[in-house]
């Protein structure tokens, strides 16, 4: 699997994860990371930063 490919999985991962963030009153804090590392990883994919890519990788694989 190709990076941009695991990220792309790794984002829709998270957002259905977010989802069950949102539905609970304690998950406000962990949602809105959620969400900034989703939007990390948006930005390194549109700048075309490979290592800003892979840091964005690991940190959605993170998130749980």
């Amino acid at each position: 699997m190709n990076l941009i490919k695991g990220l792309q999985q790794e984002m829709n991962r998270c957002r259905e994860l977010l989802q069950e963030y949102d539905a609970i009153p304690q998950g406000v804090f962990g949602a809105m990371m959620i969400r900034q590392i989703i939007k990390n990883a948006e930005n390194a994919i549109a700048m075309g930063d490979t290592i800003a890519m892979m840091k964005s990788l690991k940190e959605l694989q993170g998130c749980n």
